[in-house]
């Protein structure tokens, strides 16, 4: 499990997309260093298989779940991504009810 530090957004214009992919949110841990990609697909574009190579997970969701991953990433702490089970998984710590993040 690596922790999220910082992220940045790109998005790929044209109407395929770059390499079946319409936006990639880049994740990286304290050090700058990239940990995962977090790339959305817009319905009717191929979905690929999340992998973990080169310790750099890569996962995969529809694009009608951007506006919900930036809004995590801008509002939640602390944040973590993982690989298991053939699948990226990104979200938070357990957080005590009411803490007004």
């Amino acid at each position: 499990m690596a922790s999220v530090a910082s992220y940045s957004v790109l998005f790929y214009g044209g109407p395929d997309g770059y390499q079946t992919n319409r936006a990639q949110i880049q994740l990286n841990d304290a050090a700058r260093k990239t940990i995962a990609w977090v790339r959305f697909n817009d319905p009717g574009m191929s979905f690929e298989a999340d992998t973990n190579a080169g310790g750099i997970i890569k996962m995969h969701l529809p694009s009608a779940m951007f506006e919900n991953v930036i809004d995590v990433l801008r509002n939640e702490k602390p944040i973590n991504v993982y690989f298991a089970q053939g699948r990226g998984f990104l979200g938070t710590s357990s957080e005590p009810v009411g803490e007004n993040e």
